[in-house]
């Protein structure tokens, strides 16, 4: 059986506790918002780095992968192969040196001039061309395009591209954000190998 003092004894000093809390509230602050603190600072310790949106890394850039050749399993010379220092960009041409050529775009139905110190895609997208991209730096191959007229080296001089190998550009393959023009030819763009 259910004893009533101590029931309603117990409901009172429950209900007193409830009625005590409400009155005096609870006490409990939010803590303030500080992740806009915490990316800034974030940001800050991390170095830029040149590669275009979109699809950057949102806080600082981030860094680029280097792959490092030589030392492969079974290489007894223990030496790594020496990096060569960076090259000199086709872009930072002197004036003077600049050359004109042709470049035929397959699908757009029209041939531009493109100097030598402009990437095939830069021209094209100044003649209003909506052509593929994605990084324009030479590491992925939403840009890529194909040279019919034989290997895309007798074309085009790849300025720090990553993402071909040797057998593709014999094939013709280029990539458009990186290529600048040596000869005339004909491209067909957005072909991947």
């Amino acid at each position: 059986m259910v004893d009533l003092v101590a029931f309603s004894i117990a409901a009172s000093v429950v209900a007193l506790f409830v009625v005590l809390h409400y009155t005096k509230g609870t006490g409990w602050q939010s803590q303030p918002d500080i992740s806009q603190d915490i990316l800034e600072q974030r940001a800050s310790t991390v170095p830029e780095t040149s590669f275009p949106e979109p699809m950057n890394r949102t806080l600082g850039g981030g860094g680029g992968a280097v792959a490092i050749e030589g030392g492969a399993e079974g290489d007894e010379s223990g030496e790594l192969e020496e990096v060569e220092p960076d090259k000199q960009s086709p872009a930072d041409m002197p004036e003077d040196e600049v050359e004109y050529f042709e470049v035929e775009f397959a699908k757009e139905g029209e041939t531009i001039e493109v100097a030598s110190n402009e990437t095939i895609l830069d021209q094209g997208e100044s003649e209003g061309f909506d052509l593929p991209y994605a990084c324009k730096q030479g590491q992925c191959v939403s840009c890529a395009g194909h040279i019919a007229d034989g290997p895309a080296e007798d074309h085009v001089i790849h300025f720090e591209q990553e993402t071909l190998s040797e057998s593709e550009m014999d094939d013709g393959y280029t990539l458009t954000c990186v290529a600048y023009p040596i000869a005339d030819f004909t491209i067909e763009t957005g072909e991947a190998p």
